[in-house]
């Protein structure tokens, strides 16, 4: 149970102040009655809430897929570039949303953006074993002793040890393509992971989150929101 006022400000643009002064005006009904109360306390999935007639659909936290383009970056705001948040559509943007987790700026693929920080720090916590999953393009061929590194737990120039990953070589080239899956975020961490090897990452593609793949109908800089079903497809292990 929610207060009415602090419900209806985090579902869009609207100030708390704001809402207040719309409550107080009644236009707004709970269960069909008028309520001027700013106080009152509201299921957000059971009570019916309406603004000058029309139903609102309620939501405590909204989470949202995107398919990043190169040259965002992922961060809530930035004085000099486009955020993965800018990309945000009206429809679906509310007050306090910011990225799960970053992609590098040059990195393209699912970027899950949500209001909800405790879904995101489960996601995100290398405790949880939630694996991300990424396609890499490589400078050159990958040796079996290099992916038997990789998938044990690699330790990076700066004596950073890393926990074990997965990995397959999805087309064995001259600049092979390889599906690589981590468990952990660190800063440039599959670069640096392949770097360690002697390799260079030539492009990077996040594909999948858990076991949630990025909608294939999702263009660069498009999103949409994620259901509940798929949620649960990104904690399952």
């Amino acid at each position: 149970m929610e207060r009415l006022d602090k419900i209806l400000a985090s579902q869009g643009t609207l100030s708390r102040k704001e809402v207040k002064e719309i409550i107080r005006k009644g236009r707004i009904t709970l269960n069909g009655n008028v309520v001027k109360d700013s106080s009152v306390k509201i299921d957000e999935n059971k009570d019916v809430v309406t603004l000058d007639g029309e139903v609102l659909s309620l939501k405590k936290h909204i989470y949202i897929m995107l398919n990043k383009p190169q040259g965002i970056i992922s961060a809530s705001d930035s004085d000099t570039d486009e955020t993965v948040v800018d990309l945000v559509p009206e429809e679906l943007f509310r007050k306090g949303l910011f990225p799960a987790g970053r992609l590098d700026k040059d990195t393209t693929g699912f970027v899950l953006i949500t209001d909800d920080g405790d879904f995101a720090h489960r996601i995100l916590s290398p405790k949880n074993h939630i694996f991300k999953t990424y396609i890499a393009e490589l400078q050159h061929k990958l040796s079996d002793d290099d992916i038997k590194s990789l998938e044990n737990g690699i330790v990076l120039g700066d004596g950073t040890e890393l926990k074990e990953s997965k990995v397959e070589v999805i087309e064995d080239t001259d600049k092979p393509l390889v599906r690589i899956q981590i468990c952990e975020g660190k800063y440039h961490q599959v670069k640096r992971m392949f770097a360690a090897t002697g390799n260079k990452v030539l492009t990077l593609h996040r594909e999948k989150m858990g076991e949630l793949y990025l909608d294939n109908n999702l263009k660069p800089g498009e999103c949409r929101e994620i259901t509940s079903d798929e949620l649960v497809k990104i904690i399952s292990k």
